[in-house]
């Protein structure tokens, strides 16, 4: 873990409407990562609907589905513990590579707040409960909304 966390960005997001689609496993963290997602999303002056899937696999799909419906961004949020079988890594990839191709196929920001790690004390420092030292939901919603307004300004230069 880094400590650091992500850049401070500023957001200004009015009018935007975003998918929050959050895993249902361990709970105690997502629920931190939810509340910090929202807060960001209606701070930069966006609308937010929450969803929920089984796990991290299912993201993907959800991610896709909120796309086809029209949100301006969508923010994934789960969390993937590694265990003692490949498992770990064959869902890590599955994710990435799935909310990699939403977000390329559609053009719509995908926020990547899907925690990677070894064990669950990792996670919780990452998740923006009291005492963590990040709060990825937070980081993948602003990087989302921020990310709408640099397609927005990159479409600006097209010729």
């Amino acid at each position: 873990m880094s400590g650091a966390g992500a850049a401070e960005l500023k957001v200004h997001a009015p009018g935007l409407n975003v998918a929050v689609i959050a895993g249902s496993w361990y709970t105690h963290i997502i629920d931190s990562m939810v509340a910090d997602a929202l807060a960001t999303i209606t701070e930069a002056g966006a609308t937010a609907e929450l969803f929920h899937v089984a796990g991290s696999f299912e993201l993907p799909l959800a991610a896709q589905a909120a796309a086809q419906a029209g949100f301006d961004a969508i923010v994934c949020l789960g969390v993937i513990v590694r265990g003692g079988t490949p498992h770990f890594d064959y869902v890590c990839d599955a994710v990435t590579g799935g909310l990699t191709r939403v977000q390329l196929d559609f053009g719509k920001p995908v926020g990547f707040g899907v925690l990677t790690v070894d064990n669950v004390e990792q996670a919780v420092a990452r998740s923006g409960a009291s005492g963590s030292a990040e709060a990825k939901g937070r980081e993948a919603a602003a990087a989302a909304l921020h990310l709408v307004g640099t397609l927005k300004n990159i479409a600006q230069f097209a010729r």
